[in-house]
């Protein structure tokens, strides 16, 4: 018990924060990259993929120090998902890809 309030204790509201971003931005960087796959767009999914993976070291070596961040880094992750699916907008007219699920 006590290593889990020295944990909670240690953490950096910043580092929580900046974790929380990284990981919002991850996340929104891997939707990006998805889509510019499947538009076969290699360009755009290559830019997407080292963007993807700057962020994403970001997290790792701020939370390797305390694992509490992995909970920052979680929320973050579920955030950028959501946030860029939800903006993420194909046009009316364009077919949904071979073997996508089907619209809710």
């Amino acid at each position: 018990m006590q290593q889990l309030l020295t944990a909670f204790f240690a953490l950096d509201p910043f580092v929580a924060l900046a974790v929380f971003v990284a990981t919002a931005a991850t996340d929104a960087c891997y939707v990006a990259f998805t889509s510019a796959v499947v538009a076969r767009k290699r360009l755009s999914a290559a830019n997407w993929s080292s963007v993807w993976y700057m962020l994403s070291s970001f997290a790792v070596i701020s939370y390797t120090e305390n694992w509490v961040y992995v909970i920052f880094a979680a929320v973050g992750s579920w955030v950028g998902a959501f946030l860029s699916l939800t903006l993420l907008h194909r046009p009316a007219k364009m077919p949904a890809p071979i073997g996508s699920s089907p619209p809710e």
